[in-house]
């Protein structure tokens, strides 16, 4: 299975993934990364905090941006050069994220596109905006081995 290639990607070409976060996801995400911050694992602490309750990692929710980016638009075979993050609203266990990645520009000459990055919650609140820069492949295999 090969992503985009250049050729075939356009300025406002768009994909996007939704998933509900889980308490497993942060407990798993927790456990992979070793970030276990109270507010994303002690339903105690976390009543005490600004959000009253716990949040899911940031960067997990950001890893749905990946999800689009490596599976979608550009697709697999590319590879994720940048990535620019603003978190712009807490993300709690149940919420349905929604990542959107649209193509804003394209740099052919050094095979590179631009991508704005947008997460969004069930009820349309952003809560993470960005920027993506992205190698996609040259030429599909089809089109090398020709």
């Amino acid at each position: 299975m090969n992503g985009k290639s250049m050729d075939e990607i356009s300025v406002g070409d768009w994909a996007e993934v939704a998933k509900t976060i889980s308490e497993s996801d942060v407990y798993t995400f927790a456990g992979v990364t070793g970030d276990f911050n109270p507010a994303h694992v002690n339903e105690h602490y976390a009543k005490g905090t600004f959000f009253k309750r716990r949040i899911a990692h940031g960067m997990l929710s950001a890893g749905l941006i990946s999800n689009v980016l490596g599976t979608h638009l550009p697709g697999p075979g590319a590879v994720y050069i940048s990535q620019e993050l603003n978190f712009t609203a807490p993300v709690y266990i149940g919420d349905t994220i929604t990542a959107r990645a649209e193509v804003v520009e394209r740099v052919p000459e050094k095979n590179r596109v631009i991508l704005k990055t947008v997460c969004t919650n069930q009820e349309g609140t952003v809560v993470i905006m960005g920027t993506a820069r992205m190698s996609p492949l040259k030429k599909k295999a089809s089109e090398q081995a020709s």
